[in-house]
């Protein structure tokens, strides 16, 4: 754990202190799903944040200590979340699992997919105020440690790992239909969300 040695602790989104958040936090969206990895995952997890209903716990996994806290939904709340760990808490590694929607015939229900790069139709790269356009990727060395695991623990199981770029997109009940997928999916994209290129871009600040 961290000492208590970043500024601007607690937020108006987060009650904790910086010594409460492990160096590797889990974010899925949904609270219920951070209290469910928390229960079944972690050893002697307690709630270190409970603001607005956004559980975040911190235990240990075989002995190493790790956080899990919700981003909520959408780019806007997981990127207020992860800058605050980020730059705030002294967090390191924030690894999003959540659900996507395949848009490519060989993502299967239950299949994993890691996210290289994120592309999205959110307004957030244009706001940066770049002279381009910034393209949101993972880490490699996060990337590497993920397919690693991912590969060792789905073993011979029916789930297949894959590794490429999702969309990530501001519109839940998007305009275009299917055909605005297949444009996508064209490019080589394997699935769509709300929420990767948001963090990514957070950790790239």
């Amino acid at each position: 754990m961290k000492d208590e040695k970043k500024g601007h602790c607690p937020t108006p989104h987060n009650s904790a202190l910086p010594s409460d958040f492990a160096d590797t936090v889990l974010m899925p969206g949904d609270p219920l799903r951070s209290r469910w990895i928390a229960s079944e995952f972690l050893s002697g997890a307690k709630l270190v944040n409970d603001v607005r209903g956004v559980a975040g716990y911190t235990g240990t996994y075989k002995g190493v200590p790790v956080s899990v806290m919700a981003s909520g939904m959408g780019i806007p709340s997981i990127m207020i979340y992860s800058y605050e760990l980020y730059n705030f808490y002294g967090v390191s590694n924030i690894i999003r699992v959540g659900t996507a929607g395949s848009i490519n015939h060989a993502v299967r229900i239950h299949d994993i997919v890691l996210a290289i790069s994120a592309s999205t139709d959110s307004a957030v790269i244009s706001n940066l105020g770049l002279p381009g356009t910034f393209a949101p990727t993972a880490s490699y060395e996060l990337l590497s440690a993920a397919k690693e695991a991912a590969f060792t623990t789905a073993g011979a199981a029916a789930a297949k790992v894959h590794i490429g770029s999702v969309l990530s997109s501001d519109m839940y009940y998007g305009v275009g239909g299917i055909e605005a997928m297949k444009k996508w999916a064209d490019m080589g994209v394997l699935a769509v969300e709300m929420e990767a290129a948001g963090l990514y871009v957070a950790a790239a600040r």
